[in-house]
């Protein structure tokens, strides 16, 4: 056993007071960080619950199921919003989730060195594009393609099922593209990272004992880190669900929420950038907040849920 000073470590062998008043200032601004990162988040919730008590008054938790949204009669519900965020934002997850995958394998496991950095850089630099760009670019872009081409491909071979209805210059099916074009960066960040970190080791003796790379990665990478990979995952949900320019520019906020993915619809978060600047009564006003207040909790619940998954998988794999 090699002995090691703590002269070799740059330490002093005694300590002085600075010393002992920089753990203590250390241990205090830690302390303070954490506290005022708990009540910035209790002061939000307040103020959303406030700004949302009007509604909240008047409909109760019934606001939830309520369809109709009508400012000129004052008649509130988010039941359409709220179904439209959900399918946006897991259909977008559905797309962006294999294909972050195959991009973090890719990268970490069969690309070469040279263009390695190049591409992991570009899929990153993604992430940093501002929504109202990749919102623009989905209205003069992706959306005369799929409008042209891809939803009247499905409609014609599939028109017997009822999501793939007429086709629409906006919808729900270009909502779910964008989210997954802002999702795909942070969940193939996070799984680039983990699988990366994998012990060399264990990938080596998977090859060693005749396993294919394939077989190495299902049954040695993909175990260790899947716990890491669900969050990532969660993460990128939390991104399609909060996500309100990108999705107000392409959906085409149409009232009400129809079964075909190819028409028009709205979320939670488009509708209250939408109309939140051209509230006709504070009962309106509310209502929006009220929609806001849905959102962040929905929000919670992801990361809680996330957590339990993560903690669940961690304790399987450490036995």
């Amino acid at each position: 056993m090699v002995d090691v000073t703590t002269h070799e470590l740059g330490l002093r062998p005694s300590r002085n007071p600075l010393d002992k008043l920089g753990d203590r200032a250390l241990r205090w601004l830690t302390t303070g960080a954490a506290f005022i990162s708990v009540i910035v988040i209790a002061g939000i919730i307040w103020r959303v619950v406030d700004g949302a008590w009007l509604s909240i008054s008047t409909y109760n938790i019934s606001f939830i199921w309520h369809q109709e949204w009508n400012p000129v009669t004052g008649v509130f519900g988010a039941r359409d919003f709220l179904i439209g965020t959900v399918v946006t934002a897991f259909g977008a997850i559905l797309i962006a989730t294999p294909l972050s995958i195959a991009i973090a394998l890719f990268l970490s496991e069969l690309a070469p060195p040279a263009i390695r950095g190049a591409i992991g850089s570009l899929v990153d630099m993604l992430a940093a594009v501002p929504s109202v760009v990749i919102g623009l670019w989905g209205i003069y872009v992706m959306n005369p393609f799929i409008t042209h081409k891809i939803e009247p491909w499905f409609h014609r071979w599939f028109g017997f099922i009822p999501i793939f209805g007429n086709p629409s210059p906006a919808g729900v099916l270009p909502a779910m593209l964008v989210l997954a074009i802002m999702a795909t960066p942070i969940i193939s960040s996070i799984s680039r990272e983990l699988f990366v970190n994998v012990p060399k080791d264990l990938k080596e003796a998977a090859i060693g004992i005749g396993a294919t790379r394939w077989e190495m990665v299902r049954g040695v990478v993909i175990p260790q880190v899947r716990g890491g990979v669900v969050a990532g995952v969660i993460l990128g949900l939390g991104r399609a669900l909060g996500e309100a320019i990108a999705v107000t520019q392409v959906i085409g906020n149409g009232i009400p929420l129809h079964l075909n993915i190819f028409g028009t619809g709205a979320t939670l978060a488009s509708q209250l950038a939408n109309q939140y600047s051209s509230g006709v009564s504070d009962l309106h006003v509310a209502s929006l907040i009220y929609l806001g207040l849905i959102l962040l909790v929905i929000t919670f619940l992801a990361n809680i849920v996330a957590q339990v998954i993560v903690r669940r998988f961690d304790n399987q794999r450490l036995g």
